[in-house]
């Protein structure tokens, strides 16, 4: 491969990411980096006789090549190349997979969140409105025991003790 021959790859595959809706147009600079990057390597390999095209597993958990599969609007799959808001636990189970053993796998830290940004916000979002906080026993007592009605259980009689009349 020529300079010209991997500038006009790069566009290329660029183009054709945006089009297809995969890159929106904030992530088009990185993308752009990312694509030219990986096929300099890969041209790198050729010449010296590396071979194939696929980065082996030690390859892609010593570096940061995780880094661009996660845009601001959908993360991409590292195992089957598919876009998701969120990688939940039933794709990743499609690989045999779960979040840990794919974080691993891959090189990507335990504080790197698997969903897209809007979708984390979204529930954040969420969360603030619901307060699941406070319905939590510990929660009430703290803030005085006022206990809603909604909170209050029904007790069941005590053992022994005669049910109550019907009318």
């Amino acid at each position: 491969m020529r300079t010209e021959s991997v500038l006009h790859m790069t566009t290329d595959l660029t183009v054709a990411l945006i089009g297809t809706g995969v890159v929106p147009p904030d992530a088009i600079p990185q993308t752009l980096q990312t694509i030219h990057a990986s096929l300099w390597e890969l041209q790198e390999r050729q010449e010296r006789g590396g071979g194939g095209a696929r980065l082996t597993q030690a390859e892609r958990a010593g570096g940061e090549s995780w880094k661009p599969s996660i845009t601001q609007h959908a993360l991409t799959c590292l195992e089957c190349g598919a876009a998701f808001k969120q990688l939940s636990t039933r794709h990743l189970r499609q690989h045999d997979l779960d979040s840990r053993s794919y974080r691993a796998k891959h090189g990507i830290p335990r504080s790197q969140s698997l969903a897209a940004k809007p979708t984390t916000a979204r529930r954040q979002q969420l969360v603030q409105q619901i307060r699941p906080w406070e319905k939590t026993p510990t929660y009430r007592k703290a803030q005085g025991g006022a206990t809603p009605a909604w909170a209050k259980r029904r007790t069941r009689p005590a053992a022994g003790a005669d049910p109550p009349a019907r009318r």
